[in-house]
C-alpha cells in the first residue's frame, strides 16, 4: 500500500514538474525551434495537465513559425520514439 501511494505522489509530482515547462497562452518573445523541442517532448505532460483541468497548451501560440514546428515535430518524434521500434526489428 505504501508503495502505490510513494508510485501516485512522485507520479503527481513529476506531472506538476513538467507542466511548468509547459507552453502558456502568451508569451512575451516567440517560441523558436529549441522550444519546439520541447515542447514536442512533453506532449504527453500537457495532455495530462490540460484533462485535469491545469491552464496550458499543447503548443506555444506565439512561435517563430515554420523552424518552432519542426523543432516540435522531432520532440514529438523522440517522445514517440521515432522510428526506433522499426529500426530495431530483426528480419529473418
Amino acid at each position: 500500500m505504501k508503495t502505490k501511494s510513494v508510485f501516485f505522489g512522485s507520479l503527481l509530482l513529476i506531472l506538476l514538474l513538467f507542466n511548468s515547462c509547459a507552453p502558456s497562452y502568451y508569451e512575451e518573445s516567440p517560441a523558436g525551434f529549441l522550444w519546439g523541442i520541447w515542447h514536442g517532448f512533453i506532449i504527453f505532460f500537457s495532455t495530462l495537465g490540460k484533462l485535469f483541468g491545469f491552464d496550458v497548451l499543447i503548443s506555444a501560440e506565439h512561435n517563430s513559425g515554420w523552424s518552432y514546428w519542426l523543432g516540435y515535430l522531432i520532440g514529438l518524434s523522440m517522445a514517440l520514439g521515432g522510428g526506433s521500434k522499426a529500426a530495431s526489428r530483426k528480419k529473418h
